[in-house]
């Protein structure tokens, strides 16, 4: 016959006050109960004294009290168990709620008394902290069940057994499934359905009617009422809680873990088990999950993962030192998570192989290690006391004030604390304490000691979990971020596979180790927030993110470039994302020496084109190579480490080389399909910022396109001839998309062509004798300055020196200079009303900005070249030159005006590289305005600006005396 609570209750107890329990709360109890307290009088003072909420349900239900000292205990479980499932049977949901909050309150002096008297090892009171809550949340899932049959919700229920077959299952997830609860634990749930089985009435939804019942279940278990509560509930182990439903289909949820599922869910499930709803359902959905958790074979992507998962648990183990007073029993150093993760780290590593590691209970587990020879059985001992005290003492915490606590009492509370766990003095629960944790300490350390720290030099950095880390809130803080937990949620996304590049478990390896330089460096741009949310829409474009990853784990340097792109340059980190392979380049030893040349260039391209099969192959390659160059020079631009005259050439150099192999190809192209005209010749004309290799990362091409042919052919020798016109006009549509057509590799160039004769009316492609003659009779005086920027990119020897002989004798003719002036200003004038700048950094429109500029060498040009042709130059900053050297400028004007297109030329190449549309410093990137203030050479934004003002003014007085005043 099993014996009852009082024979077998043993000490020792301290009281923290001098009075009975009997004499202090109830004097008017009947003589057998007052007798049996009074014979209890020492232990319940000592619960009293040290419980406030353990006294407050006592003085509530004293005959209760008293029966559980009288009684087996065993026997009044079952019976409060059964009072929790009878809430099945309520008649609302505000009966159900009132009868288990009272069966909880039952339960819960029950199970302390048992606890602190020793009745019952920790083993039976977790098991019975667990019996009951699963007892409770049955009984609360079965009232829902009914209740939905009843509402004509559900059609298929068994009202003698609401949850078989319902398709519902609760899973049990951390010490609850383990059959570990602690005292005051919230439980930690994960719900499933598969509507297939049961599914809901015809009219309604089956995700929505599921979310609404656990909602619902949630309700009736943490709802605090009069009675109290039941237990607080976490959901937030789902897959992805921030972007999932709190019932997940089941089929979703196996499909997430067998494909995104992270180390620390491995580790969780290997707690998991049904505990509430369809019980059957639940064991068919864990067995699938067996692979997912246990994996056969140690390769060295499971070892990867579980260096993973240690180095998480090296971020989560919390202070540093061991404390006693005001230590984290759970969390610190030496705590309950160490033995834990102790455990579970060997359970992953080798229960794919031995069934008998793959239990749920951590001391039951440390046997099973030892007598697999996974640890020594001295650790194993050690470790199971060490578990077995701390979770005693974790429990008296939670029993003061019925909190979920696990934070060790300071200062005056610590000795009555001390005193509530059995210790007679403070001093003797600190010795036993502190030689806890330090016994912990060294043993995970040495499990541990291999693994790299997941942390910062500020700080934790921890993203597992569906809930923010309080200590990687903290150090984000210090980092500089204004918004940690959006920073924390988003990270946590990145490991939940949220985005496609990191949907592959290396990649999220991969990731989890940069995370603590990733973040540094971000921080580093000044404005960590916005060059953290860069990264993330960076990292969101990527199709694929195991190859850059690994690449970063490996070149940690890169880390820095990227943080400056994002951080200062939107435009780049687009490209970047769209093709992220061209970091690769950055590692190239001769990188950071002089650009390439033309020859380097065009002998890269044709290894990259060669063997294309087709003109669209070709236009691909060309962009990814494109891409690439363009990269470089960016990169180098942002570096500081070339010049804006040498990034202008750098650009210019490229474009030369892609149009003229494009040209080759498209050429090749329209000869296959429609043959070749005879003596057929074609020259491609650069005007603008290509002209006068000035360009930048956003310059488009303004382009015309020249053709010659010989005399009297009138069509083309191929199978499907076209006449002359025909023949090259089609050639210049072909190129012009294989520069700008959109393919799966993007644009290559935006081009203009209405710089060509007749402008948008014209043919894309002129006769060199139509050339000619526009040029000489026809050209308004806009196009003549547009002239003096003309070069020639691509022609066969004698096209190109007749184009050259034709441009020249255009610019270098007689003209009225009152005629031209007055045009020029008029132009100018136009300008001005129909596009006006509103801020000075509109730097090309502004007045005195960069068209004045051009505008001023371009006049200049026209005026002067008739007796001094040598003064053309199609560079701006070398015809400001020129025109100095003959004196058609003064040493001064041709200097503020020379100084002034550099600081102009420095600025638009950093704002063209970094931004699509305009700059505004006061909504700018921290990264971009420190980037300005550096191309102009001054300490920051505003200074820049000034000087930049300063500049304009000069540049529109110059323009003024030199050309005139333009009306606007």
């Amino acid at each position: 016959m099993a014996k009852n609570f009082s024979e077998r209750m043993q000490g020792p107890w301290f009281a923290n006050h001098d009075k009975t329990a009997v004499q202090q709360f109830w004097p008017d109890l009947d003589p057998i109960s007052a007798t049996l307290l009074q014979q209890h009088a020492s232990f319940m003072d000592a619960v009293v004294s040290g419980s406030p909420y353990l006294r407050r349900l006592i003085i509530d239900d004293p005959v209760y009290a008293t029966n559980c000292l009288n009684c087996v205990p065993e026997t009044m479980l079952d019976e409060v168990c059964m009072e929790a499932a009878n809430a099945t049977r309520a008649t609302s949901i505000a009966e159900a709620k009132a009868q288990l909050r009272k069966a909880k309150s039952r339960f819960a002096l029950l199970t302390a008394l048992c606890d602190l008297g020793r009745v019952w090892s920790l083993e039976n009171v977790t098991e019975a902290l667990t019996r009951f809550a699963d007892s409770a949340v049955q009984a609360a899932v079965n009232f829902l069940l009914l209740e939905a049959h009843a509402a004509g919700k559900l059609t298929r229920t068994n009202p003698q057994n609401p949850s078989e077959n319902s398709g519902y299952v609760v899973l049990a997830m951390g010490k609850l499934g383990a059959h570990e609860l602690n005292y005051s634990s919230d439980i930690d749930l994960i719900v499933l359905f598969d509507a297939a089985i049961a599914p809901p009435a015809e009219n309604i939804e089956p995700t929505r009617f599921f979310v609404k019942l656990t909602q619902r279940l949630v309700d009736i278990l943490q709802d605090i009422t009069p009675d109290g509560y039941v237990f607080r509930t976490d959901l937030r182990l789902r897959p992805d809680p921030r972007a999932t439903q709190v019932a997940i289909a089941i089929e979703s949820a196996a499909t997430y873990y067998e494909s995104l599922g992270q180390n620390w869910e491995r580790a969780a499930y290997i707690k998991a088990r049904q505990a509430a709803g369809d019980l059957a359902l639940g064991e068919e959905f864990l067995a699938r999950l067996k692979p997912y958790i246990w994996r056969k074979y140690l390769d060295f992507a499971a070892i990867n993962d579980v260096q993973s998962l240690i180095r998480q648990i090296h971020a989560v183990k919390g202070h540093a030192e061991i404390a006693v007073e005001g230590h984290n029993l759970k969390l610190g150093r030496g705590g309950i998570r160490e033995i834990e993760f102790f455990v579970q780290t060997q359970q992953l590593i080798a229960g794919g192989r031995n069934k008998n590691l793959r239990g749920r209970r951590t001391c039951d587990m440390l046997q099973a290690l030892a007598e697999a020879q996974w640890i020594k059985p001295e650790a194993a001992a050690d470790l199971q006391a060490a578990y077995r005290f701390l979770r005693t003492l974790e429990h008296r915490a939670q029993m003061v004030d019925d909190q979920q606590t696990h934070l060790v009492p300071a200062g005056e509370k610590f000795e009555n604390y001390a005193r509530f766990s059995g210790f007679e003095t403070a001093e003797a629960l600190r010795g036993a304490l502190r030689k806890t944790l330090e016994i912990v300490k060294a043993h995970s350390s040495r499990l541990f000691e291999s693994a790299d720290a997941l942390a910062s030099d500020t700080g934790s950095l921890v993203f597992t979990g569906g809930e923010d880390d309080l200590d990687t809130l903290e150090t984000l803080s210090k980092l500089g971020y204004r918004q940690p937990s959006e920073v924390s949620a988003i990270v946590r996304g990145w490991h939940f596979g949220s985005y496609h590049a990191t949907r592959d478990r290396r990649a999220r390896e991969a990731l989890t180790e940069l995370m603590p330089k990733l973040l540094q460096a971000l921080a580093l741009t000044g404005d960590a927030d916005r060059s953290f949310f860069g990264f993330d829409g960076f990292l969101k474009g990527l199709p694929a993110g195991v190859q850059l990853l690994s690449m970063l784990k490996a070149n940690p340097e890169l880390l820095a470039l990227i943080a400056n792109i994002l951080g200062t340059a939107p435009r780049l980190a687009l490209g970047l994302s769209r093709q992220p392979r061209v970091l690769e380049a950055v590692l190239e030893p001769g990188f950071f020496g002089d650009l390439p040349s033309p020859t380097a260039l065009a002998n890269a391209l044709d290894q990259q084109t060669e063997g294309a099969a087709s003109l669209d192959d070709i236009m691909d390659r060309a962009r990814i190579f494109g891409r690439e160059q363009k990269f470089r020079v960016g990169v180098r631009v942002l570096s500081e480490t070339v010049s804006a005259e040498a990034a202008g050439l750098g650009f210019a150099n490229l474009a030369d080389v892609m149009l003229t192999r494009l040209l080759i190809a498209t050429e090749a192209h329209m000869a296959a399909a429609h043959g070749t005209i005879q003596g057929g010749e074609v020259a491609i004309i650069a005007m603008g910022k290509l002209g006068g290799r000035e360009m930048t990362a956003g310059s488009d091409l303004d382009l015309m396109l020249v053709y010659s042919h010989a005399t009297g052919t009138e069509v083309s020798n191929g199978d499907r001839p076209l006449s002359v016109g025909q023949y090259f006009a089609r050639l210049a549509q072909r190129f012009i998309a294989a520069l700008s057509a959109p393919t799966a590799e993007g644009v290559l160039y935006e081009v203009d062509m209405r710089l060509r004769p007749s402008g948008s009316k014209g043919p894309v492609a002129v006769s060199l004798a139509s050339f000619v003659s526009y040029q000489k009779e026809s050209a308004w005086t806009w196009e003549k300055l547009a002239l003096t920027r003309a070069r020639i990119v691509a022609a066969p020897h004698g096209l190109d020196l007749r184009l050259n002989a034709a441009i020249a004798a255009s610019l270098c003719s007689p003209r009225d200079a009152n005629t031209t002036r007055k045009d020029v200003v008029d132009m100018r004038g136009l300008m001005l009303r129909e596009h006006p700048a509103a801020s000075p950094w509109e730097i090309k429109r502004v007045r005195g900005g960069l068209v004045e500029l051009e505008f001023i060498a371009q006049f200049l040009q026209l005026l002067h070249a008739p007796l001094m042709p040598e003064i053309r130059s199609t560079n701006t900053f070398q015809a400001f030159g020129n025109l100095r050297e003959h004196e058609i400028l003064s040493a001064a004007d041709a200097q503020d005006l020379m100084t002034a297109w550099q600081l102009y030329s420095r600025l638009t190449q950093i704002l063209r590289l970094c931004l699509e549309g305009e700059f505004d410093p006061q909504t700018s990137l921290t990264g971009l305005n420190r980037a300005v203030a550096q191309a102009a050479g001054l300490p920051d934004v505003c200074s820049t600006q000034a000087l930049l003002v300063e500049h304009q003014v000069a540049v529109a007085q110059l323009f003024d005396k030199i050309v005139g005043p333009p009306v606007f």
